[in-house]
């Protein structure tokens, strides 16, 4: 006959209790200690960043980690000395063509693969998809190829214009992708509500798919506009003239002949980064919601 437990005594209840508080504070401290790392890790090329836009120039070629001096007036230097007020624009110009465009084209093609029926639809989805996983660098001399081509043939010059800067990039099939995870989750039976009332598809995708899908959206419109300020290496591909190329060139007019002035550089990208960061904060809670809980979860 097994032999019953005896029954804790009230001083050793107590310890038990001290004990597992002891360890779950363990636990949450080094939860805590990991996550403030990995935070200033992640922010920590910024910090360094803004840090050297505020030295001078001996002190940025230098191993300083705080300005001795602050100079503000680095920024006023960047701003005028590389003509940023010109890229800028253009910037700003290519960033909202290719963000129409994208999500023009990103809309429309994810309500035909989420809500019309046609042969072999999930097929061509699946290729389309499986696309993702082509490297970008392998796709800049057939796409190049493509833009010289289609300058030659037809009204518009592509090269050293808008449309080699934008058009290519109009067609991504992330946004595709995620804005046809979350049109399938919309009932069906919403479309059928609205075809008695004698909507068709594109009048339920602008009147009822689109209000819903505001949080996705945001989504395409954060990422789009951040891979298009942001682009460098297909703008100076495309290019040959300050007249279309964008920001992220212009900085490179810190380099010359006597080396690199990386105050000046540091300024540029500070001032660079500045939309980004007025973009992601307006938008920052509709980009979270999406992340959370509709796309990406498929």
């Amino acid at each position: 006959m097994a032999e019953r437990a005896l029954p804790l005594t009230s001083v050793q209840e107590k310890r038990l209790q001290s004990l597992g508080n002891l360890v779950a504070s363990l636990k949450k401290g080094v939860t805590y200690a990991i996550l403030v790392s990995g935070a200033l890790l992640a922010v920590s090329p910024l910090i360094w960043m803004i840090s050297t836009s505020l030295m001078s120039l001996g002190e940025a070629q230098g191993v300083r980690l705080v300005p001795s001096t602050i100079h503000f007036e680095n920024y006023t230097a960047a701003w005028q000395e590389a003509d940023l007020a010109g890229y800028f624009i253009n910037s700003v110009k290519i960033t909202l063509i290719t963000l129409v465009g994208q999500l023009l084209a990103s809309v429309l093609a994810a309500y035909g693969f989420a809500k019309i029926k046609f042969p072999r639809r999930d097929l061509i989805f699946g290729v389309m998809l499986s696309t993702i996983m082509i490297p970008a660098m392998v796709l800049i001399i057939p796409n190049f190829l493509t833009v010289t081509w289609l300058g030659r043939i037809g009204p518009i010059r592509w090269i050293n214009n808008w449309p080699a800067l934008t058009i290519p990039f109009m067609g991504s099939i992330f946004s595709i992708f995620l804005l046809r995870q979350f049109f399938a989750q919309i009932p069906d039976e919403l479309f059928d509500v609205a075809q008695i009332d004698g909507a068709g598809h594109l009048r339920f995708l602008r009147q009822v798919v689109i209000p819903l899908s505001k949080a996705p959206l945001m989504v395409i419109v954060v990422l789009s506009f951040m891979g298009s300020w942001n682009a460098l290496a297909w703008p100076m591909l495309v290019t040959n003239s300050p007249k279309w190329r964008p920001i992220a060139v212009g900085l490179m007019n810190f380099v010359d002949e006597a080396g690199q002035r990386t105050n000046h550089m540091m300024a540029g990208a500070v001032i660079t980064i500045i939309p980004i960061l007025i973009l992601y904060f307006i938008t920052q809670k509709q980009f979270t919601e999406s992340i959370a809980r509709s796309a990406l979860k498929g």
